[in-house]
Parts: structure tokens; C-alpha cells; sequence
């Protein structure tokens, strides 16, 4: 009768069998001392019966050794999950060097993917074979929560926050994409396919799905299109900071505290610039909160990320209100 249906779903990801391990251990631990407490009451109710309802029965006095017994061995067992457990989360948050980043936005009711080449994806993701996969992911609207789970990885979508998961798939094929937080009446259809692919096929569905340049460069325009360029200028003498170089770096705040630049502290100097004011720089910064969707967040976080690289920045581009400057030279982007 339930032949052909697999206790966990297929193991398709080089963490899925510690996972399952460690799952397994769990449930085997708990089935043993639920079935030995069971069984021990089962037997103990059988032997001591009475059909004396005035009887009385003898004193306990008590057993330091099975007092110990029952207290060691349950914290030795709690210890030795509790080490493998910190063992696997860690791998699990820990993404390696040179993953494959892809952006995601969790909206009702569906997964909108972003590729750094330029792709865009709607409840369908296409990765390569045998590399790692980090996506970084946030939600427009409610909690969602992007659930692999041949993939053994999950975790919650929260608004105003970046959440990521990262997997290296081992075997080519289609599998699963759920939310799993309760989203709304079409949670249930909240579900879409991850294609993994051999790395050749991937790279010949890259080049056949490009439009608009990549990510950094649609964000590069909207620097542009949204005036960012006239005050965050490469020299750092502009109304903003410079951002040549600074993604991964630290910055001091006008609180005396220092931030890490990364994909979070961007997003938020973006939506709420207030929040965190650079040392020596006036909070003169608009918000953008409601002005740029999550995508278009995630391509100015990923246009940021690449002036790490880039000798020349950011444009060079004086305020209008500034007189002009002829004599500093000009900077390209």
C-alpha cells in the first residue's frame, strides 16, 4: 500500500545527509525512551495490581545511583546533540568562498529570482550542478519562509530584512520550492521548481535568457536615474560618502559606533538614511521607502557590492547648487 513513498524527500544537496542524520539520531533517541518509559509503566501497573483499595505500599527510600543514572545520561545525550547540532547549523550558515549569488523577493503569492547577469525568474530557479548556491532573499508584503526541501535548507523571508540559504546541488533534475509560513489565502499555491543543470547547459540557458545587462548595471541606472551620483562622489567631497570600495569594509557613524557595509546596512541606507549617519555628513539623504521596489533594491545593493572592484567608483558629478570645480580631474564610472 505504501510502497514507492520515501520516508524524507530525495537527498539532492551535500548537507541533505547530515541533516537527515542528525534528524534521525533525534527521532531514535526520543522513540527509545518513549517506548522504555511505556514500557516500563506497562509493566510496573501489571505487577503491582491490587484489588485492595485500602492497601498501602511500601516506603521508597530512594537510589542515588539511579538518581545519578537518570540525570548523567540524559545530559551526555543532550551534549552529544547539541554539538552535532551547532556542527550542521553552522555548514548550514556558513556558505563557502565563490558561491553563485542570486536575489530573491518573496511577494503573493509567489518567488521573483534574480540572477547577477541579468535573468529574472518567476517560481522557477535554474542553478548548476555541483556548485554552491547562496540566495539572499527578502518579502515585499508578509512572512514568507523559501523551503528546498530536497535541498535540506530553509529559511524565513521577513520585511525590511535580508534572509539567505545556501545549498551545492549534487544531482541534475527538478525539485521542489515551497513557502512554508502561512502566508494567505493562496499559500498553497505559493510553490514553484528549482532546475538543476549540468554546468554546460546553465551556461547555454545564461546567455539565452539575458536582457537589460546585468544586475549591477540596471542598478548602475537607477544611480543614475535617481540622482545618487550627485552626491556620493569617488573622491568623498559630495553631500554623501564615497562608495568606491566600501562594500565589505567598516564606516564610522555619527553615534561613535562603527557598521559593517554589507547587503543589510545597504538596503537600509537606502529605505531609511536617517538610521545610520556616516561620521562628518549631514543627514540631507531622502528616503526611498516606497519609491524603489525590492528588486530594484537588490540591484543598487548589487551595483554597490561591485565599486569594491572598480579603480574608478562612482561618477564624478557635482550638485548643482556647487560651483564647478575645473581644475580636479574627471572621474568615469
Amino acid at each position: 500500500m505504501f510502497a514507492g513513498i520515501p520516508l524524507l524527500p530525495e537527498q539532492a544537496s551535500t548537507l541533505a545527509a547530515d541533516v537527515d542524520a542528525l534528524y534521525l539520531f533525534i527521532v531514535a533517541v526520543t522513540a527509545f525512551f518513549g517506548i522504555l518509559t511505556t514500557v516500563v509503566v506497562i509493566y510496573f501497573a501489571a505487577k503491582y495490581r491490587t484489588d485492595d483499595p485500602l492497601k498501602v505500599g511500601a516506603r521508597i527510600h530512594g537510589s542515588i545511583p539511579l538518581e545519578l543514572a537518570w540525570s548523567i545520561i540524559p545530559f551526555l545525550i543532550t551534549l552529544v546533540i547539541f554539538a552535532w547540532a551547532s556542527s550542521v547549523f553552522f555548514d548550514l550558515q556558513r556558505p563557502p568562498d565563490q558561491t553563485l549569488e542570486i536575489y530573491a523577493t518573496g511577494k503573493r503569492w509567489m518567488w521573483k529570482f534574480q540572477h547577477l547577469d541579468g535573468q529574472n525568474e518567476i517560481n522557477e530557479l535554474h542553478v548548476p550542478v555541483g556548485r554552491p548556491v547562496k540566495v539572499t532573499f527578502t518579502s515585499e508584503d508578509v512572512i514568507h519562509s523559501m523551503y528546498f526541501p530536497a535541498f535540506r535548507t530553509k529559511a524565513d523571508a521577513i520585511p525590511g530584512r535580508y534572509s539567505s540559504v545556501w545549498f551545492s546541488a549534487t544531482k541534475v533534475g527538478e525539485y521542489h520550492l515551497f513557502c512554508a509560513e502561512y502566508c494567505g489565502t493562496n499559500h498553497s499555491g505559493m510553490v514553484g521548481r528549482v532546475v538543476v543543470m549540468e554546468p554546460t547547459a546553465y551556461e547555454m540557458w545564461l546567455t539565452g535568457n539575458v536582457s537589460g545587462g546585468s544586475l549591477a548595471q540596471r542598478g548602475e541606472r537607477l544611480f543614475s536615474d535617481l540622482a545618487c551620483n550627485t552626491c556620493h562622489l569617488s573622491d568623498g567631497r559630495g553631500r554623501g560618502p564615497s562608495l568606491a570600495r566600501k562594500f565589505g569594509a567598516s564606516e564610522k557613524l555619527t553615534s561613535g559606533t562603527t557598521v559593517a557595509i554589507d547587503e543589510a546596512y545597504v538596503r537600509e541606507s537606502i529605505l531609511m538614511p536617517q538610521a545610520k549617519l556616516v561620521d562628518g555628513y549631514q543627514p540631507l539623504m531622502p528616503t526611498f521607502q516606497g519609491l524603489v521596489s525590492e528588486e530594484n533594491v537588490m540591484a543598487l545593493v548589487e551595483y554597490v557590492k561591485s565599486l569594491r572592484t572598480q579603480d574608478t567608483a562612482v561618477s564624478r558629478a557635482e550638485a548643482p547648487e556647487e560651483p564647478a570645480k575645473p581644475t580636479a580631474p574627471q572621474e568615469n564610472r
